[in-house]
């Protein structure tokens, strides 16, 4: 059925389309530095396909938003790149790093789908979810044909179809815990390979930041996703069920900065907005009671850490206003 007349956007929409732009900016960035030093062809190709990408989203974003008389956001420009820079990260790195685009971009834009009203914007991000798709399937597909994919534990296959016939299935401040379940495991070292990843661009941003308050605020946020490895391996190592991922010797010792501190604290805060998702998605399918108490802890540690990059990015003027509704209160004093 045809839709004929002409919806304004939604909060929603908007939203999506807001930060769709800010992300979609800052991956031209990334990858227009990573073009300028990758080596290996088959990775050089990735990251072309996703700058390629990436450039379109942005286009058609802008082009969308002028349709609408809607502002277009600043997001990041080629002010907060300097692609001359020597080499910060390993070719492995950035394959390693597009994958993790495509499992990121998969997620958002589905979300986005699915907040979508209006055809021409629910078709934008379905094609934008098809093509992170896309990506994220090339991405293995090369990670494994260079021996480089790192898979989750193998477990058993069960023998047999089996209910929870004891409440001890539940325990685990007291008393013997269970072993994991198969969903379990998975989030657990799902959270373990992105806060690894995390390390390595903490460690990456601490070495190059201008700000010294950045480079303090980089620092504290590699010591916590290290913390956060180890406590999730931890919930492993019991059930002798192997964890270890480090992305460390990927770093350079360059302290030339690539991008400008605007980009870098916004890449990581938005990087501990999308892992604090993760992490509630995980304590809702963990049913083991320690496991949700562990990551309930570590989410308000890593909130904090967020409010306080907020607050670093509002008082050096980084930190652009997103769309807001009217503050009607104000409006009837003036």
């Amino acid at each position: 059925m045809e839709i004929h007349h002409n919806t304004r956007l939604t909060s929603a929409e908007i939203s999506q389309i807001w930060g769709s732009y800010q992300n979609d900016t800052l991956t031209v960035c990334v990858l227009r530095y990573f073009l300028a030093h990758v080596e290996d062809d088959d990775i050089r190709r990735l990251l072309q396909y996703n700058l390629e990408v990436a450039e379109s989203h942005v286009h058609k974003l802008t082009t969308m938003c002028k349709n609408e008389n809607f502002p277009v956001p600043v997001g990041f420009t080629e002010d907060d790149v300097h692609v001359d820079a020597p080499r910060l990260f390993s070719d492995t790195f950035m394959l390693f790093y597009a994958q993790q685009i495509g499992k990121l971009g998969m997620n958002a834009h589905s979300v986005s789908t699915a907040l979508s009203a209006r055809p021409d914007i629910h078709a934008y991000f379905f094609e934008c979810l098809k093509e992170y798709g896309d990506l994220h399937e090339k991405a293995n597909h090369l990670l494994l044909s260079k021996g480089l994919y790192v898979r989750p534990p193998y477990i058993p296959y069960p023998e047999q179809v089996d209910f929870v016939s004891n409440r001890d299935f539940l325990t685990g401040w007291f008393g013997d815990r269970r072993p994991l379940t198969s969903l379990e495991i998975t989030n657990l070292y799902d959270n373990i390979q992105r806060n690894s990843l995390g390390v390595a661009v903490l460690m990456g941003f601490s070495q190059v930041a201008r700000s010294k308050k950045v480079t303090q605020y980089m620092r504290r946020g590699k010591k916590i996703a290290a913390k956060h490895v180890e406590v999730f391996g931890s919930i492993l190592t019991e059930d002798d069920i192997p964890s270890a991922v480090t992305w460390d010797s990927e770093v350079t010792r360059s302290t030339t900065a690539p991008f400008s501190d605007k980009l870098m604290m916004f890449h990581v805060t938005a990087l501990i907005a999308i892992g604090i998702g993760y992490y509630g998605t995980s304590m809702s399918t963990s049913m083991r009671r320690d496991i949700p108490l562990k990551y309930t802890r570590l989410t308000a540690e890593i909130a904090k850490y967020s409010e306080d990059g907020a607050k670093l990015m509002i008082d050096n003027g980084w930190l652009e206003n997103p769309p807001q509704s009217p503050d009607r209160d104000k409006l009837a004093k003036e």
